[in-house]
């Protein structure tokens, strides 16, 4: 029996996923289970399977196109068996990719008669560089940036080769940029939204316009966290604890204790207060921000916390999140105290939809005071700014 590949909703949220690419192509034979394609979801990038044996029979839509959830992709069947009727009535899904991979693809330069003579000179082949992730502190890296200096070729001076500011400003400076660089035809360049940005744009705007919002502001002393950071790190060759492990492991322990602020509004005029404190932690990846799930967090050590969070800042980078590894989160926390960001807005965005309570809770270690990157550390403040919505807390503590 044929059967129907459709685009599922490979995410909680997904509405719809762009194909990335086929593992497999017309004419190959698939078991229930195999990896068909690889799609790009509003949170990571997963594999659709198949849910039937046979032959890949038709693709009805082709690598890079954005296809909305339900709607077919492919047919599988046995060699002889009849799929006219199922390709009639997949006629409208197989439009609709093809259609936005045209409109999003811009209009090829009409050719000209006149052509630029070909250079004289072949440019000398560039330096190999090193390949892999580069281990710099957040400091180094703007300050890199800042000089127009690439950090694979600066030799690091901190722990594990981690280059540092002092290897920054003791690295030459780059040559100046060249004048009169070629800038892309038109002066401007449109690009594309991954999935991600795409349903980012859209969180926010559902998120913080419904909902009123109030912001508190205060600033706490880290010399004793500090200190106590220090001497654990000394303790145990394991990872190292940072700031944000201490705050998120202090936050599980706050909303144990305050559960107003560990609760949703459900907008039936009931208020939901969670038992359990399951943190959201802010990661910032290419494609926009993702927020993974510490679970029980408030049952947990700092050092299983500092392992954990490590593990799923890795995974969402990778792309590799699961739904399980970044739904149910029943509070949120951002950090950006490594960029030497005093105090900043945040605006909730990831899985929370209306009309549930928006709340999150942003904390931020200026980075001038923070120990990580080998400098050393002066007196040291946290900024903490918690942002929530009334729902929740109003309309329970209303006068």
């Amino acid at each position: 029996m044929a059967t129907k590949v459709f685009m599922e909703a490979l995410s909680p949220t997904m509405e719809e996923g762009k194909l990335l690419s086929w593992h497999k192509q017309e004419g190959d034979r698939v078991t229930d289970g195999d990896v068909l394609a690889e799609v790009e979801t509003d949170k990571a990038v997963m594999e659709l399977q198949a849910r039937g044996a046979g032959v890949l029979r038709k693709i009805f839509a082709s690598a890079g196109a954005t296809i909305e959830v339900g709607n077919i992709v492919a047919v599988i069947a046995e060699p002889d068996e009849d799929i006219d009727a199922l390709l009639a009535g997949a006629g409208d899904t197989k439009k609709a990719p093809a259609a936005k991979q045209e409109a999003a693809a811009p209009a090829a330069p009409a050719p000209t008669s006149a052509t630029a003579a070909p250079a004289t000179s072949t440019p000398a082949p560039a330096a190999p560089q090193p390949t892999g992730r580069v281990k710099a502190s957040p400091l180094a890296r703007r300050l890199a940036h800042e000089r127009g200096l690439d950090l694979r070729r600066l030799q690091g001076s901190g722990p594990g080769g981690r280059i540092v500011k002092r290897d920054v400003e003791g690295a030459p400076a780059a040559a100046p940029a060249t004048i009169g660089m070629p800038l892309p035809a038109g002066g401007y360049e449109d690009v594309e939204l991954s999935q991600m940005r795409k349903t980012i744009a859209r969180r926010l705007v559902e998120s913080i316009g419904p909902v009123p919002h109030f912001f508190l502001t205060t600033e706490v002393d880290m010399d004793q966290a500090a200190e106590a950071r220090e001497a654990l790190n000394a303790l145990d060759a394991g990872p190292r604890i940072s700031y944000n492990d201490i705050i998120l492991k202090v936050v599980a322990a706050a909303l144990r204790q305050h559960r107003e602020c560990n609760a949703w509004w459900l907008g039936d005029g009931k208020i939901r207060f969670f038992n359990e404190v399951h943190l959201s932690m802010a990661v910032a990846v290419d494609d926009g921000l993702i927020t993974p799930v510490i679970r029980n967090a408030h049952l947990k050590s700092l050092r299983e916390i500092a392992v954990e969070s490590r593990e799923l800042a890795q995974h969402a980078r990778e792309r590799k999140l699961t739904p399980e590894e970044y739904t149910g989160g029943t509070f949120s926390l951002s950090n950006l105290g490594m960029f030497e960001i005093d105090q900043f807005t945040g605006a909730p965005h990831d899985e929370l939809r209306p009309p549930r309570d928006r709340r999150r809770h942003r904390r931020q270690v200026p980075a001038d005071r923070e120990a990580n990157a080998g400098e050393p550390a002066g007196d040291r403040v946290l900024t903490d700014i918690l942002l929530r919505g009334i729902d929740s807390w109003q309309r329970r503590h209303s006068t």
